[in-house]
């Protein structure tokens, strides 16, 4: 089987590229060697390269910058992958589309199902959800998976960011009223080519296991720090609300995504946050 991942210098194509299955073939190609914009440079590569699948990580994820920068997350988010779609549609490929829990308003009081009502509340969610729905425009047998709060042990994610600020000594102030789910690169990466190789398609959701607040999370990490003497004493870490913290995008204060269509297809559940946060972390130190 011949995948094609868009986005390829991102984390969650990072981990598919080292999660693949040995007998597939994987090309991943960054954005300055594949530009999702150019309609023409994606069907040429379909059409040299012949994907059996086409994954597309590619994304406009600033969330805060897409409030003044949103005809820009509008191309990427909505047009790019629409893009995609059509081409792998045209090569017969199938289309597998990340999306994001910022769909929803966060008003509900159970965890979104894959059916339920979207009502994004800033530029970056409205944009995703315009993709999710050019996807499965241009491509009707897609998968679609929505995931959340993902991270890695690379830059640019918020465990890259809060590791910086413990091992300066600073204080950590992170926000407790928005809840959520922290989700492994590696474990989405695990879950994405299982969901591929049952030939799933349509709205999936997929994070790990458990709940949490961003400062819930940081306190893990400040735990996962501690444990293994990264720094000197323990990490300090104080819970704020968010109207501490004022950002130019609104946030759901409720995104916990219901999984259980996607554990019932796979077999079993994710494992839960703080575990994949401990596997994460030995993989940082060894």
């Amino acid at each position: 089987m011949k995948i094609l991942i868009t986005g390829g210098g991102g984390q969650v194509a990072r981990a598919l590229s080292a999660a693949a299955p040995a007998e597939w073939s994987v090309s991943a190609p960054a954005r300055a060697e594949l530009d999702i914009l150019d309609q023409g440079a994606l069907r040429d590569l379909m059409k040299r390269s012949r994907p059996d699948v086409v994954i597309n990580t590619a994304a406009y994820t600033a969330v805060d910058r897409a409030e003044t920068e949103a005809g820009q997350a509008w191309r990427v988010n909505r047009d790019g992958a629409a893009n995609i779609a059509i081409a792998a549609s045209g090569c017969g490929a199938r289309v597998v589309h990340l999306s994001t829990d910022y769909v929803f308003d966060g008003r509900s009081h159970r965890p979104y199902r894959p059916d339920d009502q979207t009502n994004p509340l800033s530029v970056y969610g409205a944009s995703k959800l315009a993709g999710e729905r050019a996807v499965a425009e241009a491509a009707p047998d897609a998968l679609i998976v929505r995931t959340s709060w993902v991270y890695s042990a690379g830059p640019a994610n918020f465990l890259a960011a809060i590791l910086a600020r413990m091992t300066t000594g600073m204080e950590v102030r992170v926000v407790d009223d928005q809840i959520g789910t922290p989700t492994s690169a590696a474990s989405l990466a695990g879950a994405l080519w299982d969901l591929i190789a049952r030939n799933a398609s349509g709205v999936f959701h997929y994070t790990d296991a458990g709940v949490a607040s961003w400062y819930d999370f940081a306190c893990a990490i400040g735990d996962e720090v501690a444990a293994r003497g990264i720094i000197n004493g323990r990490p300090s870490v104080a819970p704020i609300p968010s109207h501490e913290r004022p950002s130019a995008a609104a946030r759901p204060a409720y995104s916990v995504l219901d999984k259980s269509e996607t554990w019932r297809l796979l077999g079993g559940p994710s494992p839960h946050w703080r575990q994949a946060l401990h596997g994460v972390f030995l993989h940082l130190t060894t």
